[in-house]
């Protein structure tokens, strides 16, 4: 009988050792079981990592808050109250000018008077006119109601009276027109005439400024027009840096066209003339009273939706985020609405801390809320 050849026997060996480690199922555990050795040691590392890591730091205020009415800034000017220019009403030559540059008139005073002699004289020839018909009138109707005359003489007579008069009072009103008046009490800005000399009807003479008061327009926006009322007080930074207090005492119902902006006017009292007229301004409106609290500007931070608010400390020591109404940009800080009574306010590293997070909180002192940027504890930690 042949001997099996050595390579047969061996591939034997080999099949059977195979069959018998498949058999027992140990070739599925080796790789998870490896892992999960491996994985044990990772985790508890982190785990540990994660307990020492200590809490950041940030420093927290409870803020005072106060009664704050929104300023409304816009641009504007100054303006008379009452501006005219004056001019004549009938054409003569110019006999007397009583007033120059600079005066101040009152109402009803009279400016100029244009030489009118035959103007003059046919007042006196209407009115010996009208004294003669008159005359007549009278015995006409004592004529009349003795009988002696028909009653369409006293007609005539009533009718000739009535012209008389006309005539004197046409007299009487191309005199009132030789003379130019004040409407208004004021100063007379601007005199363009020169005693002597020819002025046609209608010719400018004089302009006549009323500035007490004295108007500083603007126009607001139709944003901010909600926050304006008549009779609301406002302050007028002149150019020369002078802050003058008036009131809103006119808003148009109509928006400018190309601008969708509102044309307003501030009244302010002006009884030495010491605003002039057309002088720029920056009109500032305050509006209704609100609550609000003043906190440094690099307090204000973002959220993850670009949201602009503050972040702030829950009662679990969590961080929060509210948004904010920015109300005033006041010198020594923002001025912000919106903000809840019980808020305790993240002044000190609120931008290394996400919202959710629990953190360590130091309280700083509510009273110096405007320097807490120089009270920022260590909030890298």
């Amino acid at each position: 009988m042949a001997k099996p050849r050595f390579h047969t026997v061996a591939a034997f060996v080999v099949f059977i050792a195979a069959a018998a480690w498949v058999l027992t199922g140990e070739f599925s555990s080796i790789g998870s079981a490896a892992e999960e050795g491996a994985d044990e040691p990772v985790q508890a590392e982190v785990s540990a990592e994660a307990a020492e890591r200590p809490l950041r730091t940030v420093a927290v205020v409870e803020p005072d808050f106060i009664d704050h009415s929104r300023i409304i800034r816009i641009s504007g000017v100054t303006a008379p109250d009452k501006r005219v220019t004056l001019a004549t009403r009938s054409a003569g030559i110019l006999g007397d000018l009583n007033v120059d540059k600079g005066d101040r008139v009152n109402a009803g005073e009279i400016i100029l008077v244009l030489d009118g002699s035959e103007k003059a004289a046919m007042v006196v020839t209407a009115r010996a006119l009208l004294d003669q018909r008159q005359r007549e009138a009278e015995n006409i109707e004592r004529l009349v109601k003795n009988g002696i005359a028909p009653t369409t003489q006293s007609d005539t007579a009533r009718s000739a009276l009535a012209s008389a008069r006309s005539q004197l009072e046409m007299a009487e009103a191309d005199v009132d027109r030789l003379t130019v008046t004040a409407p208004f009490s004021g100063v007379i800005d601007q005199v363009m005439v020169e005693e002597g000399g020819w002025m046609p009807s209608g010719e400018a003479v004089a302009v006549l400024l009323q500035l007490d008061p004295v108007v500083a327009r603007g126009e607001v926006s139709e944003r901010d027009i909600a926050q304006v009322a008549v009779g609301r007080p406002a302050d007028v930074r002149l150019i020369s840096g002078d802050v003058v207090t008036g009131r809103v005492r006119h808003i148009s119902l109509e928006a400018t066209p190309g601008t969708r902006t509102f044309p307003i006017e501030i009244e302010i009292d002006n009884p030495d003339n010491r605003v002039p007229a057309g002088m720029t301004a920056e009109i500032m409106i305050k509006s209704e009273t609100v609550t609000a609290v003043k906190l440094p500007r690099s307090v204000v931070t973002l959220d993850a939706a670009g949201n602009l608010g503050l972040r702030i400390l829950r009662a679990n020591s969590t961080v929060g985020f509210v948004p904010i109404d920015l109300i005033d940009d006041a010198p020594d800080g923002l001025v912000l609405g919106g903000v809840p009574l019980d808020a305790t306010i993240i002044v000190a590293g609120q931008d290394l801390v996400s919202e959710g997070e629990t953190v360590n909180a130091v309280v700083t002192d509510g009273n110096t809320v405007a320097g807490v940027a120089a009270q920022t504890p260590d909030a890298s930690r």
